[in-house]
């Protein structure tokens, strides 16, 4: 059996990423991507903007607060998850949503630049954890820590 429909889209955020937590105190960041299709008409030579798609996406935990401290409405972001469909009813009225639950997110770098930096990670009591081999420095020139260099 196959699972949910993993997609990307590219977007812009409508408004600032909303985060909470959870009773347990696990971040979630809320927002919404807009997307739309924009060509040029050949008959006036002008751009003109399609209809927009409005997808709400949710995120979970670290990534939530590292999206939340990184961009804000307007900015154009690339988010990758599981495409899931909602059904409810409203007023009388039944209605179904596409939702997108995060699994990567992070700014385009088609119109803009961004400036990465690296979020260290501290324990329950925040101590800096023993280092890893994702977030050790490279021991040797091939670039990973055990291997031989080549």
């Amino acid at each position: 059996m196959a699972g949910l429909p993993e997609v990307t889209v590219a977007g812009t955020l409508t408004a600032d990423p909303e985060l909470r937590f959870t009773q347990s105190g696990i971040a979630v960041a809320n927002f919404t991507v807009a997307s739309n299709e924009r060509r040029r008409d050949p008959q006036s030579g002008q751009w003109v903007d399609g209809d927009a798609t409005f997808l709400r996406c949710t995120l979970w935990r670290q990534p939530a607060e590292n999206l939340v401290n990184s961009v804000g409405k307007g900015a154009r972001v690339l988010v990758t998850g599981t495409l899931r469909q909602r059904n409810f009813e409203h007023e009388g009225q039944k209605r179904t949503v596409l939702e997108l639950d995060v699994t990567e997110c992070g700014p385009s770098v088609r119109w803009a630049t961004a400036k990465v930096t690296k979020v260290t990670r501290t324990d329950a009591n925040g101590t800096s954890p023993a280092a890893d081999a994702w977030g050790a420095q490279p021991a040797n020139a091939s670039g990973f820590a055990d291997e031989p260099p080549f």
